[in-house]
């Protein structure tokens, strides 16, 4: 896999995967932040779907070490929020990393559209609505983050 396109998607494939395997241990919690995790959750699969979906028009194969590198990072990240996921600082970090994943894939979206100018691959793809749902998803969660910001850095007793 030569093409830079191709890479750049399987980059952002991953990081989907690793955002995805976040919001699934969020999701399992019994409270609001588990609700908001399963109602994003629905959308960053959708995303990531169109991102596969983009990835095998450009005629791209799956990348074996960016997925099992993925998977070690989706390791990390549950090893980290997970256990300090019950912690609001733990959460913070949490939403603060899928706050700044989704500024990641509104670039995406934003230099894709750009690129679909000159390249009939990305052609027909509605790069419009995806930016709306990428800036909609940022801020929900940034309003999220926000909000758990004098909770998040309160002094440990």
């Amino acid at each position: 896999m030569n093409e830079p396109l191709a890479i750049y998607l399987h980059d952002h494939l991953a990081g989907a995967t690793v955002a995805i395997e976040l919001l699934q241990v969020m999701r399992e919690r019994d409270d609001p932040l588990g609700s908001f995790a399963k109602h994003l959750l629905t959308d960053v699969e959708a995303d990531r779907e169109t991102l596969r979906e983009l990835a095998d028009k450009v005629g791209s194969s799956e990348n074996v070490i960016k997925e099992v590198a993925g998977w070690l990072s989706e390791k990390t990240t549950r090893l980290k929020f997970g256990h300090s996921m019950a912690d609001a600082f733990g959460t913070f970090q949490a939403i603060e990393f899928l706050s700044l994943g989704i500024l990641g894939k509104l670039a995406l979206w934003r230099a894709l559209e750009t690129l679909s100018l000159s390249d009939s691959r990305l052609t027909c793809v509605p790069f419009d609505d995806l930016v709306l749902r990428a800036k909609a998803q940022f801020s929900e969660v940034e309003e999220r983050r926000l909000e758990m910001t004098s909770t998040a850095f309160r002094p440990l007793t």
